[in-house]
């Protein structure tokens, strides 16, 4: 995973069905259970401004989660901007940390802005929504693989993108029996 450091945006998204296109049962089963993100699998982001895209697939988008994968991928001493999401408040000291107020109508103040991470959400769920349809959440892991090395390789053209896929896939292979078992 690579180590980002200056001015990093943190953020989460959540990858799954609408509820206006559940069925009736489905929808009331959910209706009582919370807010939106009910029934859908959290991918969490990290984008560095200018810089490389980190992204997974996690369980929870508690606390204890989103602070570790923050100090374990942002630099001590970088500045980390997030949205008002209360398992930010706190953030670790070694980061210079700052949110924007979403629940506000607040986006941009200063320099602290998810603009740039929520862009690449823009690209990941166009991805989701419009080509692919829908993810098992088995393997969600793979598809947000591939749209951060989307990302993090866009501007390398012909043999440069060539080369680095094949460095990248180096050592590594997947069998059938691993993507059919339950």
């Amino acid at each position: 995973m690579p180590a980002l450091s200056g001015e990093v945006e943190a953020d989460e998204t959540y990858i799954g069905g609408k509820r206006k296109n559940m069925s009736n049962a489905k929808r009331k089963a959910l209706a009582d259970t919370g807010h939106g993100a009910v029934g859908k699998a959290a991918v969490v982001g990290l984008k560095e401004r200018g810089g490389a895209v980190v992204a997974m697939h996690v369980q929870n988008v508690d606390k204890p989660t989103l602070h570790g994968i923050i100090t374990d991928t942002v630099i001590e001493g970088s500045s980390v901007y997030t949205d008002d999401a209360k398992a930010y408040i706190g953030l670790n000291e070694a980061f210079d940390h700052e949110s924007v107020k979403h629940s506000a109508g607040e986006y941009v103040r200063a320099n602290a802005s998810t603009n740039s991470i929520e862009s690449f959400w823009a690209l990941f769920k166009r991805g989701y929504y419009g080509t692919h349809h829908w993810w098992s959440f088995k393997h969600l892991h793979r598809y947000v693989a591939e749209y951060v090395y989307r990302q993090n390789t866009r501007y390398l053209t012909g043999l440069d993108a060539i080369a680095a896929l094949i460095q990248a896939s180096e050592g590594k292979y997947i069998t059938c029996n691993s993507l059919t078992q339950a």
